[in-house]
């Protein structure tokens, strides 16, 4: 049984998830303004994922009884000093993200809520990919450096990305 500690946990992640989803969508408006649109939609697919993985929690809530409470968003961070910087920015709230499941896990555990303990394991997953997403990137912009034709092609290919739920 989802003790009101852990189901004030579960809400606030779930929130967390909106405002992440908020964030990119900031970090989207950043890389239209400075024609990126590339970049932009890479962002726009990833305030998707986001709200997929609110959604996710909001549904997982809900199944188990619990009124899944919406808060306000914050205001994020709008602007940036370059694309390199918006994945730095990405990938700093990602490992915030991971270190946030990583302490909603380990109150499933002492709580022995097993079901929300499998449940949660999808998201720890996730965020090693996210993680590893982020940094490739921010890897790639470093080595691309200030070579115009080659931060052209990989914004093309950024520009192709569709967000696909999984379950």
């Amino acid at each position: 049984m989802i003790t009101a500690n852990l189901a004030d946990a579960l809400n606030k992640q779930m929130n967390n998830e909106f405002d992440a989803a908020q964030a990119y969508l900031a970090m989207a408006a950043y890389c239209e303004n400075e024609n990126y649109g590339g970049f932009a939609n890479f962002y726009l697919q990833q305030v998707e994922e986001e709200r997929f993985h609110a959604m996710k929690i909001y549904n997982y809530l809900n199944d188990r009884g619990i009124h899944a409470k919406i808060t306000a968003i914050s205001e994020p961070k709008i602007e940036f000093d370059s694309i390199l910087h918006t994945f730095e920015y990405a990938l700093e709230q990602e490992k915030s993200v991971t270190k946030n499941f990583y302490d909603l896990t380990d109150l499933a555990w002492q709580e022995k809520e097993h079901a929300t303990i499998s449940f949660l394991q999808w998201f720890l997953d996730e965020q090693v990919e996210e993680e590893a997403t982020f940094d490739t990137h921010i890897e790639y912009l470093k080595r691309i450096n200030e070579d115009k034709n080659a931060l052209f092609v990989y914004e093309k290919e950024l520009g192709q990305r569709v967000f696909t739920p999984e379950n």
